[in-house]
């Protein structure tokens, strides 16, 4: 079971209070470069919430030292407009035994114009080169959106580019789970959306997805508790 990053909120305090209940956190998203650090003030300047530490390298490594004993492991979600700034966050999760996600998913108009989020999902060759900078981190997940183009050719391009899961986020749409794992069978499939308790994720579950992964209910430990009950190998189908 994943906690999902969310911006401005998934940081190492987050993560250690979902830690009695997800083997996984994911830390971020994180703006990377220039244009995507532009892209981050101007959507905080119409109210939106986002990590914008004066050097985004530097905050990460502290947050992911925090998480050094904690029974989580830890994951880095980063928005890049160019593959090259994911060379040093790779480098990072190495050393800190994090998973770096690639973020195809923000929809953000301003993050979409500077060429990360889900602009990605519309330009494989773009997302291919991504995957490959990001690695040298000990495993790569790539953060997806359902309803902007098909999957199954974006879950191809990943995995083919050395990628280990497709975090994807459904948009109500559990059947995109099941085409995009059927697509990439080697990638490990993270199901998102709406998971709050046994039958929403067991939605995603009976639709290949090897776990499922909790959004903006992360800090309601009573929502973890029932998707992690659920989850739990050896629960009641």
């Amino acid at each position: 079971m994943w906690a999902a990053s969310l911006s401005g909120a998934a940081d190492a305090g987050w993560a250690r209070r979902a830690a009695p209940h997800v083997d996984h956190a994911v830390l971020g998203g994180l703006a990377l470069d220039g244009p995507t650090r532009a892209a981050a003030r101007t959507m905080v300047a119409r109210d939106r919430e986002e990590f914008l530490p004066a050097d985004p390298l530097a905050w990460a490594r502290t947050q992911l030292a925090a998480l050094a004993d904690a029974p989580v492991r830890p994951g880095l979600n980063v928005r890049a407009s160019a593959a090259d700034a994911l060379d040093a966050a790779a480098d990072l999760c190495a050393a800190h035994g994090a998973v770096l996600e690639v973020n195809a998913h923000c929809r953000q108009a301003e993050m979409c114009a500077a060429g990360a989020g889900e602009s990605l999902l519309r330009d494989t060759d773009r997302l291919r080169a991504q995957v490959a900078a990001a690695r040298a981190a000990p495993r790569v997940s790539v953060k997806v959106r359902a309803e902007v183009t098909d999957l199954r050719p974006v879950a191809r391009a990943a995995s083919e580019a050395g990628a280990d899961v497709l975090h994807v986020d459904a948009m109500d749409t559990p059947e995109s789970v099941r085409r995009a794992s059927e697509a990439a069978p080697a990638l490990s499939v993270v199901g998102n959306n709406g998971v709050r308790d046994r039958e929403t994720a067991r939605r995603y579950l009976a639709r290949g997805a090897d776990a499922v992964s909790v959004g903006r209910p992360t800090t309601d430990p009573d929502v973890l508790a029932r998707v992690a009950r659920a989850v739990r190998p050896g629960a009641a189908p």
